[in-house]
């Protein structure tokens, strides 16, 4: 009995230590297989643009769908810190200024473009010389307006002499459109259809097929180290509703820009991460300056006054935020005392005013629209503010092409319209939009003014920072006042990835940086 006993004992225990093993061997084999997984995760990703491409140089072109790819195949000299605003060096090491006119940039040693050409001041030169030369046709020329002349005394040393004090030279030279091309590359073919080699950056050129895709590869001698992903392909797909469903499904892995009838649908996917940040994007309502009674301040005043901005804002599910002043909260130059000025939702404050300005009954009006979601959306609501109080507007709609030539002509009265500030800086928005040389061109509000202009170019010669940052506070005071616009909202910019994207670095103006992007 005892005998039997035991050996019952031990075939339990045999049995108990044969299932402990297995149940061990199938977590360990569960866990290889977990990291395998993760480990042999395809390491490519696709980007969905509603538009595609213009070009590829960034010497030729000047749009957002062409930055973003050029932004992974080329690199500037400096970049702006995407979490600070500060400009750091990229390319270049380090720069001084022995005088307001000279600047003086060493550049890193011992990287080189994709086809392995060393780079070197020379490409430096070539790149600025040839955006500065008229044959070219560069549309952002203008970047380097005040350059009079470039040497370089060796390979790694840049001197850039100006005619005037330029004290947004950093902030041009972190600009994607002055990102430096291989000479070689651009002698040798066409780098605005095929930049093969043509850049320094992280990923490389492998084709373009126009109006469905480009595909990138990754660099793999890369200065910085080889990106995580193997291939990025930014696909054309100009129907967001489809584009969101790509997100959804699998089949595209991340987009920018989520309208705001969308953004609760992607939110409350549990495979998809939506981030949201503050952006300097802004939407506002112009005023044609030539045109009566816009010149007339006091008219100004009771639009912006008729206006009920923070009930719009909630219109936009999230999508927007105010900001009283013409430079924004995510721009240099902005100070939260802009705050205090501006004008509140006062509609009665909107009719005094009208009656003092000699249009006590109002007077009749029309709205230039450009026909895109955005700006169709805030047109009826502007058009029913003003009626309130008098003002009857008429609503000028036409497509997008049509609206630019018809504002650059001096034909609207009252329009609507937005700006993207690339590089982060106050200046950026100021000069294009209010300086009197450039009416004709993007100046749409015809705004001529000598004493505005006078301050405008102090923020563009003055080279100390500190300096230039107090006349960027004053102009934003200077112009919120006269009401040069009616700042509407500053955008809240989107990303939409899947949950298995990580690193990619998403910035305020809506760009995005995948050096350091990879797929779980």
């Amino acid at each position: 009995m005892k005998k039997s006993l035991f050996t019952m004992l031990i075939i339990v225990l045999m049995l108990t230590f044969t299932l402990t093993a297995c149940s061990s061997g199938t977590q360990t084999n569960n866990q290889q297989t977990q990291t395998e997984k993760t480990q042999t995760a395809p390491q490519e990703i696709t980007y969905v643009s509603m538009t595609d491409a213009v070009g590829l140089s960034p010497i030729l072109t000047n749009d957002s769908a062409s930055s973003n790819v050029i932004r992974n195949i080329y690199e500037t000299l400096f970049m702006r810190d995407p979490k600070t605003g500060e400009i750091k060096p990229l390319l270049a090491e380090s720069y001084e200024n022995p005088d307001e006119n000279t600047w003086i940039i060493k550049l890193k040693k011992g990287i080189k473009f994709q086809d392995g050409t060393p780079f070197t001041s020379e490409a430096v030169k070539y790149t600025y010389e040839k955006i500065m030369d008229p044959k070219t046709g560069s549309p952002r020329a203008s970047l380097l307006k005040s350059v009079s002349s470039i040497e370089t005394p060796d390979d790694y040393t840049v001197i850039i002499h100006t005619k005037e004090p330029y004290g947004i030279m950093l902030t041009a030279l972190a600009h994607d459109n002055l990102s430096i091309v291989n000479p070689k590359a651009d002698k040798n073919g066409d780098i605005n259809r095929n930049p093969t080699g043509a850049g320094t950056g992280p990923y490389r050129f492998v084709e373009w097929i126009p109006g469905d895709h480009i595909t990138l590869e990754k660099n793999p001698s890369y200065w910085q180290g080889a990106p995580k992903l193997d291939k990025v392909t930014f696909k054309v797909v100009p129907e967001m509703a489809t584009a969101v469903s790509m997100i959804e499904t699998g089949e595209a892995d991340f987009l920018v820009g989520i309208p705001p009838e969308q953004l609760d649908r992607l939110k409350n996917n549990p495979d998809v991460e939506v981030t949201e940040i503050k952006g300097n994007p802004t939407r506002y309502l112009g005023f044609n300056f030539k045109k009566k009674p816009f010149d007339n301040l006091k008219v100004r005043q009771a639009i912006s006054y008729a206006i009920n901005r923070d009930a719009y804002i909630e219109t936009l599910n999230g999508l927007g935020y105010k900001s009283r002043g013409i430079i924004g909260p995510k721009l240099f130059g902005y100070h939260e005392e802009i705050e205090q000025h501006g004008y509140d939702y006062d509609p009665e404050k909107a009719k005094q005013l009208l009656a003092e300005a000699g249009y006590p009954n109002g007077f009749k009006t029309t709205l230039t629209v450009g026909n895109t979601d955005i700006y169709m959306k805030m047109a009826p609501f502007i058009q029913a503010q003003l009626k309130e109080v008098g003002i009857d507007v008429e609503l000028n709609v036409m497509d997008w092409a049509s609206f630019l030539a018809y504002c650059k002509a001096g034909n609207q009265e009252m329009f609507l319209n937005g700006w993207m500030n690339v590089t982060g800086d106050g200046e950026e928005l100021l000069y294009p939009q209010f300086h009197s040389s450039n009416i004709g061109a993007s100046n749409y509000s015809r705004y001529d003014k000598p004493e505005m202009d006078e301050l405008i170019m102090k923020t563009r010669v003055t080279v100390d920072q500190n300096k230039r940052y107090n006349y960027l506070r004053q102009a934003n005071i200077a112009f919120t006042d006269d009401v040069a616009w009616v700042p509407m909202f500053n955008d809240v910019v989107t990303m939409a990835a899947r949950k298995n994207v990580k690193g990619i670095i998403f910035e305020p103006n809506g760009e995005f940086r995948l050096n350091n992007a990879y797929k779980e």
